[in-house]
This record gives structure tokens, sequence and C-alpha cells, in this order.
């Protein structure tokens, strides 16, 4: 059974992760949703059969964070665009439309392959731990 309040964690943390590092650190943008994968499967309560399921939750949920946010980002500017250039203002809120979808389609594809990686990752090093802990 898919634990919801982790994934809920992992994809907030997604999202933050995944937004920090597109701005301080580019290259390393990809640890946003592998991050928040593993963190949603390793304190989560659910099995380890569900760990690339919860993985890819949390990077499809992100990734319509990010989208969100993105859209909403662009669309206030091309608003001020719009209030200081008329013309220009239809052109660039239709712009900005089509490239969030597109941003957004895109994110949300990578976030839930590399969160349903890091979910993964999470589960293997949940169960390590688990038998460290048990054989000691």
């Amino acid at each position: 059974m898919i634990d919801w309040k982790t994934v809920g964690v992992g994809s907030i943390l997604n999202a933050v992760l995944s937004i920090v590092f597109t701005v301080a650190f580019f290259p390393l943008f990809f640890l946003g949703p592998i991050i928040g994968g593993l963190v949603a499967t390793y304190i989560g309560t659910g099995e380890k059969k569900d760990a690339l399921a919860e993985g890819a939750l949390t990077g499809i949920i992100g990734g319509l964070i990010i989208g969100i946010i993105f859209i909403a980002g662009f669309g206030a500017l091309s608003a001020i665009i719009g209030l200081i250039f008329a013309k220009i203002g239809m052109l660039a809120g239709t712009a900005t439309l089509i490239a969030g979808v597109f941003v957004t389609v895109v994110v949300i594809l990578v976030g839930g392959v590399l969160g349903a990686v890091g979910g993964v990752i999470g589960a293997e090093i949940k169960e390590k731990s688990r038998e460290e802990e048990m054989g000691s």
C-alpha cells in the first residue's frame, strides 16, 4: 500500500530541491527527484514492492508543482509585458502558455523516472539497514 503522507513529503522535497539545484547548481538538478523518491520510500511505511510507484509519484507530483510555479511565474512576467506593450502582450501570453506546458510535461516525465530510481534506492537502503539491525 502506498504511503501518501511520505509521497507528499517527497514531492515537496523534490520540487524544492529541483528548483534550488536548477538555480544554484544547474548540472545537479536531477538530484531533486532522486532525493525526493529516496526520502519518501526510506521514511515511509510502504512495502518494498511499492517503492517504484512511490518514487515515481513523488517525481510526477513534484513535476506538477514545478510546472505550476513555472507557469505562474512566467504568467506574471507576461502580464507585466502586456501592460507595458499592448500588442506584444497577447503573443507573450500565448508563448508563455506553450512553453509552460512543454516544460511541465518534460519535468513530469524526467521527475517520474528519476523519482522511481530514487524510490528503489531508498527501499534498498531501508532493507539493508533492517538487515544490519537484525544481524547485530
